[in-house]
């Protein structure tokens, strides 16, 4: 898997987990709250009902109150029939019974008149009859049961509420049908469904709407990056090829001027040489040995060349004796005075060696070709961190035109990048009493 769709992954997966958390709260929250509010609106209902009931019935008495104050059999004939014709609601009625649960008056259920309903059992096994006279013996009160719904053709809760007449020592009561309350907790049931599904729904948008933001803005950090990357890798083989053919100019340049001058020289003696051979004519000793003194000469340079490209002493015996080699050389070449202060038994790895070995050369031919100095000091430092220090007593010069004008930048950009690439910080410090070159590299650095 590529890197930038790890991050995608690692960025959208953590929402998508919160999103989802979140949606899981919020549901379960949503249905306690939804059972909540039908426990508190149902005892609500629960008690209007029973209000209401008291008040229907406290109507049936009010409308019989004549009819009990003459107390005789003609007024009972008369109050049952009254009490039949009294009704409200699609299903709501009155019932009569005697004290015994013979039942008097049933407008909904005629057949039952007369029956006596005393051992009557609901289906739940409620003796429903018993419960009401009960209920009404004590003042009156509430019952509960399930009795057949003359309108839907089947047995449903209904509560009842029942007093006594006692001038006929009747059970009065009437009952409203508890399937309103069913339906309200359906109706609560059914909008909190609804209101959950529509916040699972915003959710949902929302965790699509994130993970699109979240991967819109991942691709186009990665995009940004990317090109960045591309950029600084396009600069840094420009760079290469630009180093690179400027080690070649170089090599090129000493080649012409050094080493292909010095075999014309030698060319020319040991053609005078052997013209004088030919001719006999003697005094070939001169040309001879100025020839082999060419040839020496000629394999100085190409020594020295070569240990400007890559000193063997570097790779064979580490950077301290490197240095010492090149100074000593340097020395020798220009007349520069140089001194080297490094630890003998300092063990360097090769990437490091090689980087401060070329940031040393880098500020030795800068002092040769710009500073006019008369000594160069040189002092490697390992305590803390790794420290190369390269010294001189130049005329110094203005760092910041120099880099802005100069082509190459006296190699201040090569020596930087060298050091920076391993970790490390550089720092130029130039005047009139000379030129400094640090180079810091972390302790880390001296591990291979």
């Amino acid at each position: 898997m590529h890197l930038r769709f790890k991050f995608a992954l690692f960025a959208i997966l953590p929402l998508l987990l919160a999103i989802t958390a979140i949606a899981a709260v919020v549901r379960i929250q949503a249905e306690s709250l939804a059972e909540a509010e039908a426990r508190v609106v149902e005892p609500v209902l629960l008690s209007a009902r029973k209000a209401e009931l008291t008040h229907y019935v406290s109507l049936a008495l009010l409308a019989i109150e004549p009819m009990r104050k003459r107390g005789d059999e003609a007024a009972a004939r008369e109050a049952l029939a009254t009490l039949a014709r009294m009704e409200f609601g699609e299903d709501g009625y009155y019932f009569v019974y005697d004290s015994k649960g013979r039942n008097l008056m049933h407008p909904r259920q005629p057949e039952l008149v007369g029956q006596n309903l005393w051992n009557m059992h609901d289906a739940n096994g409620v003796p429903v009859i018993q419960n009401l006279i009960t209920a009404a013996s004590h003042g009156g009160g509430f019952v509960e049961y399930l009795w057949p719904r003359p309108t839907m053709k089947r047995q449903e809760r209904k509560l009842g509420y029942v007093v006594t007449v006692p001038e006929w020592n009747w059970v009065l009561g009437t009952g409203i049908y508890m399937n309103d309350l069913e339906d309200a907790r359906k109706r609560i049931d059914e909008e909190a469904t609804r209101a959950i599904r529509r916040t699972m729904t915003i959710i949902v948008v929302i965790a699509v709407f994130a993970t699109l933001m979240v991967a819109t803005a991942g691709y186009a950090v990665n995009l940004t990056e990317r090109r960045d990357a591309e950029a600084k890798m396009r600069a840094l083989a420009h760079q290469v090829v630009a180093s690179q053919e400027k080690e070649r100019a170089r090599v090129a340049r000493e080649l012409h001027d050094g080493v292909s001058q010095w075999l014309v020289s030698v060319k020319f003696m040991l053609e005078s040489a052997l013209s004088r051979l030919r001719s006999e004519a003697g005094g070939a000793d001169a040309p001879l040995e100025r020839g082999v003194s060419g040839v020496n000469d000629v394999l100085r340079e190409i020594r020295r060349i070569s240990h400007g490209l890559r000193p063997a002493m570097l790779d064979d015996l580490g950077l301290v004796p490197a240095l010492s080699q090149v100074l000593n050389e340097f020395s020798r070449r220009t007349g520069v005075a140089t001194h080297l202060e490094a630890p003998e038994t300092l063990i360097i790895p090769d990437a490091v060696a090689t980087a401060l070995f070329r940031v040393t050369q880098e500020a030795l031919t800068n002092a040769e070709r710009h500073a006019g100095a008369t000594r160069i000091d040189v002092s490697l430092r390992a305590h803390r961190n790794l420290v190369l220090s390269v010294s001189d007593n130049g005329q110094g010069f203005d760092v910041d035109r120099v880099s802005a004008t100069t082509r190459e930048g006296l190699g201040l950009s090569s020596m930087r990048e060298r050091v920076e690439t391993l970790g490390g910080f550089f720092s130029l410090q130039s005047g009139p009493s000379g030129t400094t070159i640090v180079a810091t590299l972390p302790a880390a650095s001296l591990r291979a």
